[in-house]
């Protein structure tokens, strides 16, 4: 099947401004012919099409997303038919939260609470209709110019409600590794915790520009969710307040249990932030800085080929001090060659 382009006619929709394109699919603007109404079309790549754990994913997407009905999820609407695989949308008017977080760096205090709190409110609404985001990040959140938050982008969603819907199908390790929760990075499919480590990832940003975890890369990062301690937020911002720190430490606790048990519980610290009782959480933590990492890992190469050269060394020693016999060596010759 070939790929569409801006011009064409796609079932009921005229298809007439590329949005945006990812690696698996294109999403376009649209007009639905038979109302009059601008939508967003995305459509993955023909050479997904035939993919069965894709179009397992693309189809659940779809599924999960158009039995929800929330202001802060975007509406996915049913097309009279379909001939081809592709899913209708809402269209919005806006930026992603990442490109605000790009622009304002830290983000206020008083916007960067209020994104969060119409997420949380989303997560509340999503959770108790059994469905787990899993991949919760700017990229995948739209603001409109009057401030309003959609969540989208429902691929790698967790439907509790679609038995027919096996994990060992799919992906052992899914998500964004910025925002993966250590579960995630350990293979588990992760629940509603999962989602609030992510938006607590993501208020850590939007308060103080910076991630958790200092890494020179992913594989650092990952191993680092799953062992080690993250950095306090008021390392990156001191005129943080700690009652704001206190929330943003337990939304991305390692271990799911210590952390907020819903998305309703830190709606509510969100929302009445002067109320948080602050803990010892954050002086409990000890977290490795970028610089001491690459300190060890200095270390560990030296000691790793300082164990080569001492190996080389000791074997040199030994064929010196035991040098062997050339009359040994010549019967042996001889023995092989009868």
């Amino acid at each position: 099947m070939r790929e569409v382009n801006v011009g064409d006619q796609l079932d009921q929709y005229r298809l007439t401004e590329l949005i945006a394109r990812s690696g698996m699919a294109s999403i376009f603007k649209a007009v639905d012919d038979l109302n009059g109404a601008t939508v967003a079309i995305k459509i993955p790549y023909s050479q997904f099409e035939s993919d069965v754990v894709f179009y397992s994913r693309f189809q659940r997407e779809e599924e999960v997303v158009r039995r929800l009905d929330h202001p802060n999820v975007i509406k996915v609407y049913t097309p009279r038919r379909k001939s081809r695989m592709y899913i209708a949308m809402e269209y919005v008017e806006g930026v992603s939260l990442r490109a605000l977080m790009r622009d304002k760096r830290p983000l206020p205090i008083d916007e960067a609470l209020g994104y969060a709190r119409q997420i949380c409110a989303a997560l509340v609404y999503l959770h108790s209709n059994q469905v787990v985001h899993r991949d919760l990040k700017p990229e995948n959140v739209l603001v409109t110019e009057g401030g309003r938050l959609k969540i989208m982008d429902f691929g790698i969603a967790l439907d509790e409600t679609a038995r027919r819907l096996t994990w060992s199908g799919l992906s052992s390790t899914i998500g964004t590794p910025d925002y993966m929760a250590p579960e995630q990075v350990s293979g588990k499919r992760g629940d509603a915790r999962t989602d609030i480590y992510a938006l607590g990832t993501m208020l850590y940003e939007m308060l103080t520009a910076e991630l958790p975890y200092a890494a020179e890369n992913v594989y650092n990062m990952m191993r680092a969710k799953t062992s080690e301690d993250p950095q306090r937020p008021t390392h990156y911002r001191p005129d943080l307040d700690p009652r704001l720190e206190e929330i943003v430490l337990h939304a991305i606790e390692r271990i799911p249990r210590n952390r907020y048990d819903g998305a309703a519980e830190m709606l509510h610290d969100l929302d009445r932030p002067g109320e948080v009782v602050i803990t010892d959480r954050a002086e409990r933590l000890h977290p490795r800085s970028l610089a001491g990492q690459k300190i060890r890992r200095a270390l560990w190469t030296v000691a790793f080929f300082g164990s080569l050269v001492g190996i080389l060394a000791f074997l040199i020693w030994l064929a010196n001090r035991y040098p062997a016999s050339p009359q040994t060596s010549q019967r042996s010759y001889r023995g092989q060659i009868k």
